[in-house]
């Protein structure tokens, strides 16, 4: 297995514990003054794993597939890691 598909199944994990925030339920602290500490935690992870889901897209992707699928001849770049 690739060092980039262990990372990206390590950080996939990682994201999936830290979801379930269950320290933040009984917690009535508020943040910037308006926004309870639950709320807030969900609207950080939901950036963080929109910002995760980007970069597994853009590194992680097999283009050679699409090529593949295009009709493109990839035996000329069967060295091509997928990452473009």
């Amino acid at each position: 297995m690739k060092k980039r598909t262990v990372i990206i199944v390590a950080v996939f994990i990682l994201l999936a514990v830290l979801h379930q925030d269950e320290w933040n339920w009984d917690k009535s602290t508020l943040v910037f003054g308006f926004m309870p500490i639950g709320l807030a935690y969900h609207a950080a992870y939901s950036i963080v794993a929109a910002l995760f889901w980007a970069l597994v897209l853009k590194f992680g992707w097999p283009s050679h597939l699409e090529r593949w699928a295009e009709g493109e001849d990839i035996r000329a770049t069967e060295g091509d890691s997928g990452a473009s």
